[in-house]
């Protein structure tokens, strides 16, 4: 795409805005994330659209689009694995014949889009999902009850729990008894989404 280190900031931060909230950020919104001031982004704004990598009506706020065609650079690391056989406790490793490759794209692939969210603190702890863990999510506006989703409440917080519709209510529940579940009306939470997958490093 041909752009600066900070112009691709704005450009990721762009892409992750749509995929987690479902519309594109204001230009405050931007500057937020980028601890910068509007001006500055107005400015970027301004280059990149210059270069055909943004369009924007300047008559909408939440009308950044990016237009580019290339890749970003986080799009274009090898995202497959060996696959060297099937093991079970307790017994040998069972080879497999030909050298197959896990791709983790195609592994958690849907039609509706996939994302990764890093998970920070300990409120789905009992579902396995800890502080540091990476949740795959496929986007969402709709879940069913017990699923565990990426809820966006109208105060603009964005939280992982498990969804239940109750009559006009929805219970966002946490997977951890020392936690009390959300109540929410159903027009005060929108759903960005729903796990479909986790990832987990260990480091020695």
């Amino acid at each position: 795409m041909n752009l600066t280190p900070r112009q691709l900031d704005v450009i990721v931060a762009i892409r992750n805005y749509r995929h987690l909230h479902g519309i594109a950020p204001t230009m405050q919104e931007l500057a937020d994330q980028l601890g910068t001031s509007k001006v500055t982004i107005f400015e970027h704004v301004g280059a990149l659209e210059k270069k055909r990598v943004l369009r924007r009506d300047k008559h909408k706020a939440r009308s950044l689009e990016i237009v580019g065609e290339g890749r970003l650079p986080d799009e274009d690391r090898a995202t497959k694995l060996p696959l060297l056989g099937n093991i079970a406790a307790g017994s040998p490793i069972e080879a497999v014949e030909n050298r197959e490759e896990i791709d983790l794209e195609t592994l958690f692939h849907s039609t509706k889009g996939v994302y990764v969210l890093r998970v920070r603190g300990e409120s789905m702890i009992e579902d396995h999902l800890c502080d540091g863990d990476y949740v795959v999510i496929e986007r969402r506006e709709t879940a069913r009850n017990g699923e565990q989703v990426v809820a966006l409440l109208d105060s603009g917080e964005a939280t992982l729990k498990r969804f239940y519709k109750e009559g006009s209510k929805i219970r966002l529940q946490p997977a951890n008894s020392t936690m009390e579940p959300r109540i929410v009306n159903a027009n005060e939470c929108r759903i960005q989404g729903v796990v479909i997958g986790v990832l987990r490093t260990y480091h020695a």
